[in-house]
C-alpha cells in the first residue's frame, strides 16, 4: 500500500527553521564597528539578506546580492591546556586528552554594496558551520572557498 505526505507535512529545509531561530556565533574579527572580536553573535540567514543580532537587538544587515565571497577554515589545536588541568587530578584521562583534538569552524564574508564595503569572520559551532554555509551560499549564489587566512591559531 503507497502512502502519500499531504502538502501540509511536506519536508521543509532546515534553512527555514534556521532562519526564525538564527545561528550563535561568535565574532572573530573584521570591520564590523561597535562589535569586539570574541562577542556572541546571532545570524539569521532570510531570502534575501544576512542579518546579525547582538542583545536581541539588529545593527548589521548585508544584502545577499552585495555578497562578494565566502570563505571556510579551521582551527585545530591540541586541547593541551585542559589535559594539563585534568593531569593533575587524573594522570591517566589527562595523558589521554592531550592527543584528542578540537576544531573550531570559521566562516568568511566579504561584501561590496555600493560605498559600504567590508568583511569578517565569525565561528560557527561545529554542529552549525555546514547550515550556515548552505545558507549563505544558497541565498547569494556563491560557493565558498577553502581559505587558511582565516585559520587562526590560539
Amino acid at each position: 500500500m503507497e502512502h502519500s505526505i499531504p502538502a501540509s507535512h511536506a519536508i521543509v529545509p532546515i534553512t527555514a527553521f534556521a532562519a526564525e531561530n538564527g545561528y550563535k556565533v561568535i565574532y572573530d574579527g573584521g570591520s564590523i564597528q561597535d562589535v569586539k572580536t570574541g562577542s556572541d553573535l546571532r545570524l539569521f540567514i532570510e531570502s534575501d539578506r544576512i542579518r546579525f543580532t547582538k542583545d536581541k537587538k539588529d545593527f548589521i544587515t548585508i544584502p545577499a546580492s552585495s555578497v562578494t565571497e565566502i570563505s571556510y577554515g579551521q582551527d585545530v589545536h591540541r586541547r593541551v591546556g585542559a589535559a594539563i588541568g585534568l593531569a593533575v587530578v587524573l594522570f591517566g584521562i589527562g595523558a589521554l586528552m592531550a592527543l584528542t583534538k578540537s576544531k573550531k569552524h570559521f566562516v568568511g564574508l566579504t561584501w561590496a554594496d555600493g560605498e559600504h564595503k567590508g568583511g569578517f569572520a565569525i565561528q560557527c559551532d561545529k554542529s552549525d558551520y555546514r547550515g550556515v554555509l548552505a545558507g549563505i551560499e544558497g541565498i547569494t549564489g556563491k560557493k565558498a572557498v577553502d581559505s587558511e587566512a582565516l585559520t587562526v591559531k590560539n
